[in-house]
């Protein structure tokens, strides 16, 4: 695991690689970004941007939502995969968060998990973006990049990698880390072949210095 000044300094350099990170997703709404995140799993950012201004014109509300059938659903939002279970839980979770939590989503992991689709990436993400708290969605890219630099050791699990960076991560950061993480991850630190020649991390990174890399 890396020290305190270790941790500092990678931090200090994601910051200066991104300035202008933000969440990638597209979304006026706290809940259109709660269903932009929950049409995002095991499918790209992008797409679900493509697909989002037509969903959200065709059901401007909570309500609309909640009302809503969900094979109609599953048609604005086919490209995204796995469309039938999406639409399910988008009607769900609307009628839920109109019935229950009158109409806002809420702002803490037990009722966020009580949401259908919604696990605790989801609810992480939503815990940060919209209410700015010190909490971390472990994604494919944070869980591989956090792994490579060494930010953690060695986890094995999105919980534990979430776990190892909110302990060593100063917490006023936390939220705005986890979009560094997921740049750094998604256009530097990629699964097949990274960049690490190009890499602004790699004095401090784990696998760049590893003479055996993996």
């Amino acid at each position: 695991m890396k020290s305190k000044q270790q941790v500092a300094a990678i931090i200090a350099a994601l910051k200066e690689l991104y300035p202008d990170a933000l969440c990638s997703l597209d979304y006026q709404k706290d809940y259109e970004l709660l269903f932009s995140v929950r049409l995002a799993a095991q499918c790209t950012d992008a797409r679900v941007n493509l697909v989002t201004p037509a969903l959200f014109a065709r059901y401007p509300t909570l309500e609309a939502f909640a009302a809503a059938d969900v094979d109609e659903v599953g048609t604005y939002i086919h490209s995204c995969g796995f469309w039938r279970a999406k639409a399910r839980d988008i009607v769900a979770a609307a009628q839920m968060l109109v019935e229950r939590f009158g109409g806002k989503v809420p702002d803490n992991m037990e009722d966020l998990l009580s949401l259908p689709g919604v696990g605790r990436k989801t609810a992480n993400v939503i815990a940060s973006v919209v209410y700015n708290k010190p909490a971390m969605a472990v994604d494919t890219h944070v869980f591989r990049v956090a792994n490579r630099i060494g930010l953690t050791n060695n986890s094995k699990t999105p919980l534990e990698t979430e776990k190892e960076l909110v302990k060593h991560i100063p917490e006023e950061q936390i939220p705005i880390a986890h979009h560094w993480l997921i740049l750094h991850g998604r256009y530097t630190c990629i699964a097949r072949k990274p960049k690490c020649e190009e890499c602004g991390l790699k004095p401090w990174c784990k696998y760049f210095l590893s003479p055996k890399k993996t």
